[in-house]
């Protein structure tokens, strides 16, 4: 069974679709973005800082969960790579 998972910073967010627990899955990406963001902090309470390419704007982030969500695919517009 696939999982969504969305981690939420100040300026963006990951989108994750996991491919079951332990799993390889797939992420958003927004390609050629330079640096990265800080700000992402995960149930555990840690830090963690991603590469902007690797992260989307938050509203597009929830657009793309709730595709995920409703159709239980990614949206065609969206952008994602294979974490494989």
């Amino acid at each position: 069974m696939s999982e969504t998972w969305m981690v939420v910073g100040r300026q963006g967010a990951l989108v994750m679709l996991l491919d079951g627990e332990g799993g390889p899955g797939e992420h958003a990406v927004e390609s050629g973005v330079p640096g990265s963001s800080e700000g992402f902090v995960l149930s555990n309470g840690q830090h963690d800082t991603y590469p902007n390419e690797d992260t989307v704007p938050i509203g597009e982030a929830f657009a793309i969960v709730g595709h995920i969500i409703g159709r239980g695919s990614w949206p065609s517009d969206a952008r994602w790579v294979a974490d494989r």
